[in-house]
């Protein structure tokens, strides 16, 4: 019994050990995705000022360094990146309290943007590979996200779309669902 007891003391003992070691790898690891993420966001406002006097192509709206378009036609998620893919472009990845302002002057009806969680249900990423947590413009409508509420009515919902409401929140949807889409790109 005592060599029982001892056995499992020293197990208890090392998978402390092994804890205490991935605790401190998380910690070094987030910090390190933090300064990432702000040498990205440097990065980009230095790529923002090098873009001031470029134009976007006809048909495009400029809004501080990106140039955007609202689709003409309504499609899947997927066949909406696809398009915006074609043209230079990706489905719109909003990363500041500015981007939602400038989605909610472009956004005159429900569209897609580049947020999903297809690859992990509730682990939401903007096409860019940045995770939801990061960016602080989360506009989520009221009891949103919900995949659907359990409904088979509503199937999975793993892909965004803006609302038309006043602060053109967002909601999740089937990805198949056909809604207008919003690309976007650098001049």
């Amino acid at each position: 019994m005592n060599n029982q007891l001892s056995s499992m003391t020293k197990e208890r003992d090392v998978l402390n050990a092994n804890l205490s070691a991935v605790s401190s790898q998380l910690s070094s690891m987030t910090k390190e995705r933090d300064l990432l993420t702000e040498k990205t966001k440097e990065l980009k406002r230095l790529l923002c000022l090098s873009n001031q006097n470029k134009t976007c192509p006809a048909g495009w709206s400029k809004f501080s360094c990106s140039c955007y378009l609202l689709s003409e036609r309504s499609a899947s998620w997927d066949e909406a990146r696809k398009d915006c893919r074609d043209r230079g472009a990706d489905l719109v990845v909003i990363d500041s309290p500015e981007d939602q302002t400038a989605l909610s002057n472009i956004a005159t009806t429900e569209a897609w943007i580049g947020l999903n969680d297809k690859e992990q249900e509730g682990t939401w990423k903007w096409l860019d590979g940045t995770p939801l947590t990061l960016i602080p413009a989360g506009n989520w409508e009221e009891d949103q996200p919900d995949n659907g509420g359990g409904s088979s009515h509503w199937g999975e919902e793993d892909c965004v779309h803006v609302r038309t409401d006043m602060k053109k929140s967002w909601n999740d949807r089937s990805c198949s669902t056909s809604f207008k889409w919003i690309c976007e790109k650098t001049p």
